[in-house]
């Protein structure tokens, strides 16, 4: 029970910092044209820096890139050693949580080792 309630608190975590920034970006824009459209609805000129910062937000997700995978690979491969980490150290309490931990942390692991062949295998191409 304590590692299944271990695990929901990982993976909460991870889907927490992933929606909250999505969320609050959201919220900003929705902001920022409701601003856009009661300045045209009174006929105002826009500022030039408001279109541009429109722009920008629109652009969320950087080119892709060589090493943006190694970065993601990096990271990946991180989740999956981090996660036979505590599968190991469960194995003090619970010997018989460590090989259900270590196969869960084979998904990020090859996950992650996937993403550095891609990097590996793009790195010429720019």
């Amino acid at each position: 029970m304590v590692a299944i309630m271990i695990l929901l608190i990982i993976f909460g975590s991870i889907t927490a910092m992933v929606v909250a920034p999505m969320y609050f970006r959201s919220q900003e824009r929705q902001r920022m044209l409701e601003m856009m459209r009661v300045a045209i609805e009174k006929g105002e000129p826009m500022p030039e820096n408001v279109t541009e910062a429109i722009s920008r937000s629109a652009r969320i997700r950087p080119a892709l890139s060589p090493q943006r995978d190694l970065r993601t690979g990096i990271i990946w491969l991180g989740v999956g050693v981090g996660l036979a980490a505590m599968g190991l150290a469960l194995n003090f309490d619970d010997p018989d949580a460590t090989m259900p931990m270590i196969g869960i942390a084979c998904f990020p692991a090859f996950i992650g080792i996937a993403f550095i062949v891609m990097y590996f295998l793009n790195r010429d191409r720019e």
